[in-house]
C-alpha cells in the first residue's frame, strides 16, 4: 500500500455542475431543508460571474454539517446527466435513522419528486431520487 499525497481527512465538498442555477437551487433548498450557506447565484447573469471562482462562478454552496454540496450553473441548456460516463455517479447524503427515509419519501411524495422504493443493499438502506438534471441522489441509512 501507497502513502496518500497529504494526511487526508474525508470529504471536504462535491460541486454539481447544473443547467439552471434557480431551478436547480430551489430543489436542493426543498430537500436539503436550508438556504445555501454562500449564494451568488443571483449574480449569474451578470458579465464575468461564471467565470470567477470567487463568486463561485454564480452558483451556491450548502453546508451540510461540515460538509459542503455546491452547484455550479455552467451546463449548457437542456444537457442531461449520465452516470454511466466518466465522472459522477450518484451523490448519496447520510441520515440517522431508517425511519427518516420513509419519512423522506413521503415528503418527496407530497413535494411531487419521483422516487424509488427504500431498499436494502448489505449494511445501507437508500432511497433514490433525482434532483431537475436527473442527477441521483441518494439518502442513505447505514446501521
Amino acid at each position: 500500500m501507497t502513502d496518500a499525497i497529504a494526511p487526508l481527512q474525508g470529504l471536504h465538498h462535491v460541486r454539481l455542475t447544473v443547467t439552471d442555477i434557480r431551478r436547480s437551487k430551489a430543489f436542493y433548498t426543498s430537500v436539503l431543508g436550508s438556504e445555501p450557506a454562500m449564494d451568488f447565484s443571483d449574480e449569474v447573469d451578470e458579465p464575468g460571474t461564471t467565470e470567477d471562482q470567487e463568486k463561485l462562478y454564480g452558483g451556491c454552496v450548502f453546508d451540510l454539517g461540515g460538509q459542503l454540496l455546491g452547484l455550479r450553473p455552467v451546463a449548457q441548456a437542456g444537457d442531461r446527466f449520465d452516470s454511466t460516463r466518466v465522472g459522477l455517479d450518484h451523490v448519496s447524503l447520510q441520515v440517522g435513522r431508517r425511519e427518516d427515509l420513509d419519512a423522506a419519501a413521503r415528503r418527496l411524495d407530497e413535494a411531487g419528486i419521483e422516487h424509488g422504493e427504500v431498499y436494502s443493499a448489505g449494511a445501507v438502506t437508500i432511497l433514490s431520487f433525482q434532483d431537475p438534471d436527473d442527477i441521483n441522489l441518494e439518502l442513505t441509512f447505514a446501521g
